[in-house]
């Protein structure tokens, strides 16, 4: 479902011009060799390739980079070496191999790529920054000075102008974070954001883009316990949060998710909630705030895996979606494409106030008397011109009476439907906060139950721990009376070392015995 399979010996032009809109398409290459199956790896478009860089595989962290041309459908392998000037600058790293990591962020800066945060083998308290230069095909750190992040993975990094914006993500204690840095290109010097507002919760695994230059958007992501499908939004010009209120196709929650925008609209690919896989691509008109779904997927499928990519670019005038990768019990390797179809305008959502609720049903109702005033006026003259003065009068009379009752019906009409509108507007605004209240209170339930099973191991632990050590005190204890008895023994065995000697001398002299009885010298003399 949503998916076709395009031949190895196909090309560009004929995948452009074949391919249907929303559907993905899975390309197989033209050549033998592809890359090691991955996931939380990072890839971005340059021109017409996709480089893919690091990622994870089997508890193994990788340092590889992989290009795709999206003309020939070839895969290869980019080997980088370090810029000479940085093999004595930085002692921290060691060797010229590029480092291997997984959670990391890739972004374009001018002419170059650079690699933001992630997990690594490498020891770092702080973030690290590293630059690729294709053109040379060399990689160096980046030194960055001033409030410098503390390490992690599974942040978010969005680049407006010179500046990038790195929000929450997993430190290497495992601690979820929620905090905003921005580090200015232009000098490398980073600085803590004060924003206001209610920022979105600790989380990882999330995702983010700009709209107009100057919103950033906050999607899903996962806590240790459970996922989200909150949609977050920060003025750049005020710094300010808020909770856009969307409308549209319901969005499950989901982590591990990959998203890229296409125009204003955001597509977003995979993910899950930690008991499946999200089998829906949706899109959010990030001008309109409206989520619909563009396509599926079976389940277990591909697609439907955590810690994917997903980029887009513009070739030959059309543009295209591009996933890699991810992991859904097994480790994908495999390049799917998609084609998206030009999004209709959809109004959004205009919520009145109860004064205009009210200011609009008094317009009804004076529209609503005058129609009425009208039919009485020409209903009357017809009556004129068939009956008396008297038929008439009685007649305009009870139709007076009637308009008058029918009018009265019609504003009461106008008020109650005006008074339900207002409450069922009320209803949905208590609905979501309900439904956030109880999403919130789950949540911190789920993350109190993990804290009471951790507190409760490490209570058993630690009884053990205080068994044993009665035990082996109860044992040294032992060992002391044992040593006093050796000590004892060894003082006795000395004793009889000592005397042994003295008892055999007097024996072979005989002593007073042997005066007494003689000895068989003294016998032979005789």
């Amino acid at each position: 479902m949503g998916e076709q399979q395009l031949k190895s010996n196909s090309d560009l032009s004929t995948l452009l011009s074949t391919m249907p809109h929303d559907r993905w398409i899975l390309v197989n290459p033209s050549s033998s060799f592809r890359p090691s199956a991955r996931y939380k790896h990072s890839a971005e478009v340059v021109g017409d390739k996709l480089i893919v860089i690091g990622g994870s595989r089997n508890g193994r962290y990788l340092s590889d980079i992989q290009v795709f041309d999206l003309r020939s459908f070839k895969w290869s392998t980019v080997q980088l070496t370090m810029n000479p000037k940085h093999l004595e600058s930085d002692g921290s790293i060691s060797g010229q191999v590029f480092p291997a990591s997984a959670g990391h962020s890739l972004v374009r800066w001018e002419n170059k790529l650079l690699v933001v945060a992630g997990n690594s083998k490498m020891p770092s308290d702080t973030v690290r920054v590293y630059q690729i230069d294709l053109e040379t095909c060399t990689w160096s750190p980046v030194s960055t000075d001033g409030e410098v992040p503390i390490s992690r993975g599974g942040q978010s990094v969005t680049v407006v102008g010179s500046r990038l914006y790195m929000f929450g993500g997993e430190d290497k204690k495992s601690r979820l974070l929620n905090d905003f840095h921005v580090l200015d290109l232009e000098t490398m010097t980073w600085e803590v954001a004060e924003t206001r507002g209610t920022a979105p919760g600790p989380r990882f695994d999330h995702i983010a883009t700009v709209h107009a230059e100057q919103y950033l958007l906050i999607f899903g992501g996962s806590s240790h316990s459970v996922c989200f499908s909150d949609l977050h939004l920060l003025d750049l010009e005020t710094m300010e949060w808020s909770q856009p209120e969307t409308q549209g196709a319901y969005v499950t929650p989901r982590g591990g998710h990959a998203g890229t925008a296409v125009d204003d609209n955001w597509y977003i690919v995979g993910g899950g909630d930690n008991k499946s896989g999200a089998t829906e691509t949706v899109v959010l008109n990030t001008s309109k705030f409206v989520w619909s779904v563009a396509t599926a997927v079976v389940e277990r499928h591909p697609l439907a895996s955590e810690g994917l990519t997903l980029c887009s670019t513009t070739t030959n005038g059309e543009k295209l979606v591009i996933a890699f990768g991810g992991y859904n019990g097994n480790y994908n390797n495999e390049i799917f494409v998609m084609k998206p179809k030009q999004k209709d305008m959809v109004r959004p959502r205009l919520l009145q106030s109860p004064a205009a609720a009210a200011a609009a049903a008094s317009v009804t109702a004076a529209y609503a008397i005058a129609a009425a005033s009208d039919e009485k006026t020409v209903r009357a003259s017809a009556t004129e011109d068939l009956k008396t003065k008297n038929v008439q009068s009685d007649s305009t009379a009870i139709k007076k009476k009637t308009t008058s009752e029918i009018d009265v019906l019609r504003e009461e009409k106008t008020n109650l439907e005006s008074k339900l509108a207002e409450i069922k507007a009320e209803n949905s605004r208590l609905t979501d906060k309900l439904e956030y209240a109880r999403s919130a209170h789950s949540e911190l339930m789920k993350e109190h139950d993990s804290v009471h099973s951790q507190l409760a191991a490490e209570s058993s632990r630690c009884t053990k721990l205080e068994t044993q050590i009665q035990t082996a005190q109860e044992k040294l204890g032992a060992i002391g009376s044992l040593e006093e008895e050796i000590e004892t023994l060894r003082r006795e065995i000395s004793q009889i070392e000592r005397k042994v000697p003295t008892a055999a001398q007097q024996q072979r002299s005989g002593g007073v015995w042997k005066w007494v009885a003689g000895s068989p010298q003294d016998s032979d003399d005789k």
